[in-house]
């Protein structure tokens, strides 16, 4: 009898079961998957069968992320007594001709289970190594089985971790000396499968509670496998507020919920992912499971149980992502509603409440009339399609944005973070002050973003200060304090000698705010033209790039590995040190902030940043000094000077205020200076 290859359909109850009990004869060597997860592959397409007859033979288990050309290919499994008969390299090229369309097929294996032979049989070659996160750290070998496309699409790919927070008893689970009871559904997160698509994380809650823990033993244990995970640290003030937030939604939310040490604990686990800027936390634990609702309506966290993950990594990853890189050299066009265009708009833009349907497009028809300007402005993406939209008006020292939405979209988060400090930009550019979104409904995008921005509750809607001073403390806190008085809410106090760390909050919360007096240090950093034009656009190019979506927020400048006392965070001055004119080089042309400075070898580099910058994997080697290694800059927010600040003018502010200037490479500077450069570059007269 042949045999047949057969894609199992959710409805094949039995070959499912078949494909489970098959795996499970070899879950040594496949590792954990549980039955739910053969049928989610079921329901993606993503289920081969080898049968004969009554028998299966052998099944390929695979993924097909949405954000991603490859296939995935996490169990390739033929019953021991059926090999030698080449199912597997039927099954292999049953995917393949079901889904030509695909890059490759990517695979991950222990390399101690010595299956290369295998691998190469089946023409996949080798594709790097990484260490897997079970308990023993095994190295797991890539393959790689290429579909014969033109190389012109193989980067299409670019593979952006979920990062995923876990609890106690998902971490105990995973490290503890003991096995405990249903341990195996946390365990399938480190399957080997797994080991590239998601990052398991951890948050101050967890130490306190290894902390707690009286076996020492245990505990030892427990604190030593922390370091395979990576680790988050919240601002604590945030950590405490979003706490209480989340504390009043859930006791209003199931009044019969007993408030105790417990729930705080439970809570905090979520306050702290929120305000690590995460949003997936995953437990086993009932109660923290019973606060679903709570987490995502007030912190934007989704708990889900570690088989949630482990089956919608593709979906949550993707919800997860931010990609600026994306958006250099975009499609993206931006321009005005037109008149009559409002309908169109309802069905890619969520409302909700009364703002539904008609009621949304009459109320954009209402901001084309009367007596106030009303900038409508639509993006749309390289197929035409609306991916956000807003609207503005300058009211007094003003900003208002009634509508701020974003449609669903892979680069929706991206967008969002992007419109926000384009708000910010455009509000100082017209002089505002205080940018109010009035938006009843803005996107949930926007919203989980606002906060990192410096946006507050304020009457029911999104605030944030624009304070437009480059200079002391007090200063800053003079005018800001000034502005929170019209709102009627309350400032932080500000002082001369604050850390670095506590100042750059208040410098993304408060942009354009400068805080000289602190500690928080300069740097000035000599860039080619070649590249303060692909980051920046100065020199401006040939073909002008729109500064909507063009100029990303966040990149990575890439240098030697030399050390020259950078520091995290930090302020830079951009400096173009070399130019074909005068109107090219030698000259300071904005500012950003220093966020990240790894060295490491180009590879590992551009693996890490090739989501933020314009740089192709060669141009990092080239980078690299004879060690063998690069710096990486990560930076944001960049303001570009109005005024640039020639390297004439330069020297002479360094000289009035006799500091030494240094231009051959990366240097530190006095933030005196940088006040001054600063101040030069915004002058008006």
């Amino acid at each position: 009898m042949a045999i047949k290859l057969v894609a199992v359909s959710p409805a094949q109850d039995e070959l499912i079961d078949k494909a489970v009990a098959l795996g499970d004869r070899y879950t040594r060597t496949l590792g954990l998957l549980t039955p739910p997860a053969y049928r989610k592959a079921a329901e993606d397409g993503g289920l081969l069968a080898a049968v004969e007859g009554d028998e299966m033979l052998g099944y390929a288990l695979f993924g097909l992320p949405k954000r991603s050309a490859r296939i995935r290919l996490a169990h390739l499994c033929v019953a021991e007594e059926q090999r030698g008969r080449g199912i597997a390299r039927q099954l292999v090229e049953g995917v393949k001709e079901r889904y030509p369309q695909r890059l490759g097929i990517k695979a991950k294996c222990r390399r101690d289970y010595n299956l290369s032979g295998m691998w190469r049989s089946l023409g996949f070659i080798p594709d790097g190594e990484v260490r897997g996160r079970g308990r023993d750290g095994e190295i797991l070998d890539g393959w790689w089985l290429d579909l014969g496309h033109p190389d012109l699409f193989t980067e299409m790919e670019s593979d952006a971790l979920l990062v995923v927070t876990v609890d106690h008893g998902v971490f105990a689970d995973l490290r503890g000396l003991a096995d405990t009871a249903d341990a195996e559904e946390s365990r399938a997160l480190e399957a080997g499968w797994m080991a590239d698509l998601v990052e398991l994380a951890y948050t101050p809650q967890l130490v306190h509670e290894i902390r707690d823990l009286a076996d020492t033993a245990e505990r030892q244990h427990q604190r030593a496998a922390l370091t395979g995970l990576r680790k988050l640290s919240p601002d604590l003030a945030a950590v405490d507020e979003r706490s209480r937030e989340l504390l009043q939604a859930a006791t209003q939310a199931m009044p019969d919920l007993t408030v105790d040490a417990g729930l705080r604990v439970r809570l905090r686990y979520v306050a702290e992912t929120s305000c690590a800027g995460l949003q997936v936390l995953a437990t086993r634990d009932p109660l923290l499971s019973r606060l679903t609702d709570v987490a995502w309506e007030v912190a934007r966290v989704r708990v889900v149980s570690p088989s949630t993950v482990t089956l919608h990594v593709d979906e949550l990853r993707q919800a997860q992502v931010y990609r600026p890189a994306d958006l250099m050299g975009t499609e993206f066009r931006s321009g005005e509603v037109a008149p009559g265009a409002e309908d169109e708009l309802v069905a890619f833009f969520h409302q909700s409440g009364g703002d539904d349907g008609s009621a949304f497009a009459e109320r954009l028809r209402s901001l084309n009339e009367g007596a106030v300007a009303w900038r409508r402005e639509l993006l749309r993406d390289g197929q035409g399609h609306p991916v956000a939209l807003y609207t503005w008006a300058l009211d007094g020292r003003t900003l208002i944005v009634p509508v701020l939405r974003t449609a669903g979209h892979p680069l929706e988060q991206t967008l969002a973070r992007q419109l926000l400090f384009l708000l910010k930009r455009l509000g100082r550019d017209c002089g505002a002050e205080i940018i109010r979104i009035s938006d009843p409904y803005p996107s949930e995008a926007a919203r989980s973003a606002a906060g990192d921005d410096g946006f507050f509750e304020h009457d029911g809607r999104l605030v944030a200060l624009l304070v437009n001073v480059c200079g002391t403390a007090a200063e800053v806190e003079a005018v800001a304090g000034g502005l929170a008085r019209e709102l009627t809410v309350d400032t932080t106090a500000l002082r001369p000698g604050m850390p670095a760390e506590v100042a750059a909050v208040v410098e993304r919360a408060w942009w354009p705010a400068k805080v000289i007096d602190s500690k928080l240090p300069s740097f000035l950093v000599p860039i080619k033209p070649r590249w303060s034009t692909e980051l920046f656009n100065v020199p401006a190019m040939l073909i002008p790039r729109s500064d909507v979506l063009g100029i990303s927020r966040e990149h990575v400048y890439y240098r030697s590995s030399g050390r020259r006392g950078e520091s995290v965070p930090a302020r830079l001055l951009w400096y173009v040190s070399e130019g074909n004119s005068p109107s090219e080089g030698q000259m300071v042309v904005g500012s950003s902030r220093l966020d990240e400075v790894l060295i490491d070898t180009p590879d590992t580099l551009f693996s890490k940043f090739e989501h933020l910058g314009v740089y192709g994997r060669a141009e990092v080697q080239e980078a690299a000094d004879a060690s063998g290694r690069a710096m990486a800059l990560r930076f944001s927010d960049t303001e570009i000077f109005p005024r640039p600040v020639t390297l004439r003018r330069l020297t002479s502010l360094a000289k009035e205020l006799g500091l030494p200037l240094s231009l051959i490479s990366l240097s530190k500077i006095s933030n005196e200076l940088f006040q001054a450069v600063y101040q030069e570059g915004h002058r008006t007269t």
